[in-house]
């Protein structure tokens, strides 16, 4: 399976997004997006297959969301796509890409709807166990 995940190696949601994926014996192609953003059109296509909105995947903690006034609930989106462009930390994360779909993984465990089965446990960096011995997903309380 064809994988690509949209990922920034400092934040824990992206990497165990990472780990779900690994765990399900696919090694994903990885875009650390702050290095290497995705096109304008690339990202507006990947919005579309998602069925989100630019304003849908922009980040507002620890970045320059409110420096830039993109509170503004107004602006058109190729105001927040240009702001995008100009700080590619805007683009929420991990956006990951399958043949099932594109998906902003937020939480880390919206990606096992896009893999194949998992191949064992697998717990998340904050101890939360998210999927049994069996591969099977573990369901919250």
């Amino acid at each position: 399976m064809d994988v690509i995940i949209y990922h920034n190696p400092e934040c824990e949601t992206s990497r165990n997004t990472l780990g779900m994926i690994r765990n399900a014996g696919v090694e994903p192609h990885i875009v650390e997006y702050r290095k290497t953003p995705p096109t304008r059109r690339l990202l507006t296509q990947l919005l579309s297959r998602a069925g989100l909105s630019v304003r849908q995947i922009l980040r507002e903690r620890g970045t320059p969301y409110y420096e830039l006034g993109l509170d503004e609930l107004s602006l058109p989106d190729a105001a927040l796509l240009d702001a995008i462009e100009a700080h590619p930390i805007l683009m929420n994360r991990p956006l990951v890409v399958t043949p099932k779909g594109v998906r902003l993984c937020r939480p880390s465990e919206q990606v096992l709807d896009l893999l194949p089965p998992q191949l064992g446990e697998f717990t998340k960096e904050d101890g939360e166990r998210v999927v049994d011995a069996l591969g099977r997903r573990v369901m919250a309380p």
